[in-house]
């Protein structure tokens, strides 16, 4: 029998993400989408003008296989590209909007983007970007949210347009472009840069499609969530949750800019359920002043990710009456695929050991294959003892297609039937996975390796510390020692409050095993991040390097 049944056309077409914004117009019509300041869209409106937009773009000759390059923060406009540029057959490539000119300039040469959505705060930068791309074609230049230009216009041999402009050009009876296989590009998303070399990750529909599922059915996302958008769109496309929020017909709150008081406040006014950030959001959440927290209106599901949060961080947070959820991925796996999926009797627990225990990174989400943290040199699994080290790694629907352009990088990370994170992790006997480092990260002192995480959770018990980010030091006798970079609490800053050095060390002291203890202590303003919140490490690094041995140096650096 089974060699009379097979694949058909009505059986085999290629999954894709696009089509729930279809759904979401039929079933959430009239319902709110999108809220920008005052501006409201409906699912109809949303689903009209991702149409036109993909129209308009298809006039203009884009088309498959193009890559549509956008630098923009969490506006509409942001948001309708997530699914009006793939509706084109093209591959959206979102651009983090804090790089550097000479960046940027490379991932447009990289990708050969065909046209650059840009917003009006970054026009300056991406036309000196585009026009140091040299004597190659020039991308076409559509200008978000300028005011001042309503049409379209050329100067410096680059041509630009308007993206109300270009929307209004469009058809909104649109017929879009489905992909012929479920396995053609669709995103091209490049690595954060917390290891100073960003790549080009290509992700196919199909992968899209399982990550977001995976996500919503991950954080038991009920219909129509109120999403507040603190997690930027062009990070990994906001861990899938622009197509996730539209399959539920939820609402989503884009900001410009946020703080404290920024997110309290828009919690309270659209009565938020459900946001995403890294830890110093959590962060920002729980060290904001009195005069900023507002009492939450009802409970508020966070999902936080991206670096592994310290338990004391959590502990703060879900104090406050958020509900914070913990995962891991990668720009590599598009979205979460690694949860801390909560067992019902660690309720009974203390907050304190709730905390430690939701700080883990946990088990595979339910759309990922197989997860595993294996010796480097064996390749067998380790032991689920919670202590011996190895590398996570994973294999799922929704890996990668691989490194644009790098064929040796591709191959170096999946290999064997898995793809390697390069993230060091332990197992536990429960079988939940925990983050120890980045395999860049590991210190190795007196032979010894050591988990920068493990310090720095420590150091965010301390009253005193807002951030903390720990590396290793050349030292002359150990040959690498931890040094601690601080940012303190406001309250705690040039006040006789503020901590010294030994106070710090003398902290650590009483908590960990002695060769773990930070012997270098430099208090910063602020530690060097990634737009989402991630620590880079190789800042500190190269900080760290340039003070010499620890052995030859005094103990610590005030701010």
């Amino acid at each position: 029998m089974a060699d009379q049944l097979k694949p058909s056309e009505a059986n085999s077409s290629p999954l894709t993400p696009l089509g729930f914004l279809e759904r979401a117009a039929t079933v959430y019509g009239n319902c709110p989408s999108v809220v920008y300041n005052e501006t409201v869209y409906t699912w109809s409106e949303t689903h009209r003008r991702c149409l036109k937009l993909a129209s308009a773009l298809s006039s203009i000759g884009i088309s498959r296989g193009d890559v549509v390059s956008v630098v923009a923060p969490n506006i509409p406009a942001m948001y309708e590209m997530h699914f009006g540029v793939p509706m084109t057959g093209a591959i959206l490539n979102t651009i983090n909007i804090r790089l550097d000119l000479r960046t940027i300039s490379v991932l447009l040469r990289h990708s050969e983007a065909k046209l650059v959505f840009v917003d009006f705060e970054y026009r300056s930068l991406i036309e000196q970007a585009v026009a140091g791309l040299g004597q190659r074609k020039k991308p076409v230049l559509v200008i978000i949210g300028d005011e001042e230009d309503k049409g379209s216009g050329a100067g410096d041999g680059v041509s630009y347009l308007t993206y109300e402009c270009l929307v209004e050009r469009g058809d909104p009876s649109f017929r879009w472009v489905r992909p012929e296989t479920e396995w053609a590009p669709m995103i091209l998303n490049y690595t954060s840069g917390t290891t100073s070399a960003p790549k080009g990750v290509v992700h196919c529909h199909r992968g899209i499609y399982i990550i977001t599922v995976d996500s919503l059915l991950n954080w038991s996302v009920q219909r129509q969530p109120v999403y507040l958008w603190t997690l930027p769109m062009f990070h990994a496309n906001g861990w899938s949750y622009p197509w996730g929020i539209a399959a539920l017909g939820g609402t989503n709150i884009c900001l410009r800019k946020f703080d404290a008081g920024t997110i309290y406040g828009a919690i309270a006014k659209h009565r938020v359920t459900h946001m995403c950030g890294a830890p110093v959001v959590l962060n920002m959440l729980a060290n904001a002043p009195d005069v900023v927290r507002k009492p939450l209106p009802h409970v508020v599901h966070i999902m936080t990710a991206g670096a592994p949060p310290p338990a004391a961080v959590l502990f703060r947070t879900e104090a406050l009456g958020f509900s914070v959820s913990h995962g891991y991925g990668l720009t590599e796996t598009a979205g979460l695929t690694v949860s801390c999926a909560w067992k019902g009797e660690w309720n009974r627990f203390p907050a304190s050991e709730r905390a430690r225990l939701k700080s883990r990174q946990g088990v595979r989400t339910l759309c990922m294959a197989e997860v595993d943290v294996i010796d480097g040199e064996t390749g067998a699994s380790v032991k689920r003892d919670g202590e011996t080290l190895g590398e996570i790694v994973l294999r799922g629907g929704c890996i990668m297609l691989g490194y644009l352009k790098d064929l040796e990088s591709t191959r170096k990370a999946m290999r064997n039937g898995w793809f390697y994170s390069g993230d060091v992790g332990v197992m536990h006997p429960d079988g939940y996975i925990e983050i120890k480092d980045r395999s860049k990260d590991v210190i190795i002192t007196g032979g010894e390796n050591m988990s920068s995480v493990e310090v720095e959770s420590v150091l965010y018990q301390h009253p005193a510390v807002n951030e903390a980010g720990v590396v290793a030091r050349p030292d002359e006798f150990w040959g690498e020692s931890p040094c601690a970079f601080l940012s303190l609490k406001e309250e705690f800053r040039r006040t006789e409050k503020m901590p010294t050095e030994k106070e710090i060390i003398d902290f650590c002291r009483e908590r960990l095993p002695r060769y773990t203890v930070p012997k270098t202590v430099i208090f910063v303003p602020e530690l060097p991040k990634t737009s989402t919140g991630k620590i880079q490490k190789f800042i500190l690094r190269d900080m760290a390097k340039k003070l010499g041995s620890s052995s030859s140096q005094k103990l610590a650096s005030r701010m």
